[in-house]
């Protein structure tokens, strides 16, 4: 057998990928448990030292609302690639008087640069927010994990298949070590969502049938480039337009829809998909190289279809939803609202509302202090990789399997991680860029 058969055959297939998330769901709790039982802070009031790792809007607002989930919580360190952006972060933060007399991070605990990351997690904290580019998720998600940390991810989890494969086998040992992962995929975390997809799963809309998921924006920020700066800082800055650092949009935005389809598909994966794509607006070498638009057909072994599109175009009609049809009525998530099919409202959701994104930190803390660990682990990379077999599709124009996709060898990675040079890769051409 040759090296690449050989490494291709440790690669999980479709069913050997569910049965061994299910196995390590399931499997691994009791371990975990008892492993969260004896630590320092399980059932306890110690002090919860948090270390934030990337300090942009989404980890700024992550460290705030890691602060206010427990009474005896400080933000202890913080790490990005850029000074300024740091800075930037801790001054907001300090603005907040509720925040304020729970940060404690002096300059000897203020990481810049490529390895800040391990830095912070080396700085004695016990918990970390991972909120940096998505490319660096996999190798962060693992050095926190094999430090023993409790973890914030934010999505999506990696940028390629090689990185959601290391994003498993790394949410395994954390199960066995019981640690807490709570996802960034924040619909899981609204209370209203939860209900309405409850009320979904439980057959109130009868079998399923068929699932639209659209995310169709107008264009999002972009920073101008200095003349100083290298092109891996320019990248950096804009990591928004480089696939190597978000996995195109449909990969860092849309994988809020697509995981709402996971989730009503009780994350079975999809057999195939096939789908198009393309760059027709934001042209401009500014905005990188990655797809302004993606429509993508991902198709499941009971034959329901989920017909997944998103767009980044200015000046055209948005729209961000979840549609579900099923045998007894229609479902649409965000409006938390089910309809029979008749089209008569047959229920909607009355109850208490919530800011997801602190029930996230809320739980992530409560399950600190219970010993009762939470790990959105396997979900989490499940429907970074359905993203990412879109973006697949889309940029060869090919029809993939979904072992096809996951065992796929095409690795993201820069050549170096410096300030130097470093090229853009050429737009995709459907039907002319390779499948690796």
């Amino acid at each position: 057998m040759s090296a690449d058969a050989q490494r291709r055959s440790r690669v999980p297939s479709r069913r050997e990928f569910l049965k061994r998330s299910t196995a390590a769901l399931v499997g691994g709790v009791a371990a975990s448990q008892m492993v969260v039982a004896r630590s320092a802070h399980a059932g306890g009031s110690d002090l919860l030292r948090v270390g934030l790792i990337g300090c942009g809007g989404r980890g700024t607002g992550a460290a705030s609302q890691a602060l206010m989930a427990d009474s005896n919580v400080k933000l202890t360190a913080m790490g990005d690639m850029f000074a300024d952006r740091l800075r930037g972060s801790l001054e907001q933060l300090k603005k907040r008087p509720a925040l304020a007399a729970k940060i404690d991070v002096p300059a000897e605990r203020q990481f810049i640069g490529f390895d800040a990351y391990q830095k912070v997690i080396d700085s004695g904290v016990d918990v970390v927010l991972l909120a940096t580019p998505p490319h660096f998720r996999p190798a962060h998600l693992k050095a926190a994990v094999d430090a023993g940390k409790h973890i914030f991810c934010e999505k999506p989890v990696a940028v390629d298949a090689p990185g959601v494969r290391k994003v498993l086998a790394t949410c395994e040992a954390a199960e066995q070590k019981g640690l807490s992962i709570v996802s960034g995929l924040c619909w899981r975390y609204d209370p209203a969502v939860r209900e309405t997809m409850k009320r979904v799963l439980d057959g109130e809309i009868g079998d399923v049938i068929a699932i639209q998921e659209t995310y169709n924006t107008g264009g999002l920020w972009h920073v101008p480039r200095k003349k100083e700066w290298s092109d891996m800082e320019w990248q950096l800055r804009n990591w928004l337009y480089f696939t190597w650092l978000s996995g195109d949009h449909n990969v860092e935005q849309h994988v809020h829809s697509l995981d709402k389809a996971a989730w009503t598909m009780h994350e079975e994966p999809p057999l195939r998909a096939v789908g198009l794509g393309g760059r027709q607006v934001r042209t401009d070498p500014k905005f990188g190289h990655i797809f302004d638009h993606h429509a993508v057909v991902y198709e499941y072994p009971n034959g329901v279809r989920v017909f997944s599109y998103c767009r980044q175009q200015d000046g055209c009609a948005n729209e961000v939803s979840d549609i579900i049809l099923g045998t007894k009525g229609r479902c649409s998530v965000l409006e938390n609202k089910i309809w029979d099919r008749a089209g008569n409202l047959k229920w909607r959701y009355r109850g208490p509302k919530a800011n997801m994104y602190q029930v996230e930190h809320n739980e992530l803390f409560a399950s600190i202090r219970s010993g009762k660990p939470i790990n959105n682990g396997l979900y989490m990379a499940r429907s970074t990789m359905l993203a990412i077999m879109g973006r697949m599709v889309d940029y060869t124009g090919k029809s993939l399997t979904w072992d096809e996709a996951l065992n796929s060898q095409e690795d993201l990675t820069p050549p170096a991680y410096e300030m130097g040079p470093l090229e853009v890769p050429p737009v995709a051409m459907p039907g002319r860029t390779p499948f690796v």
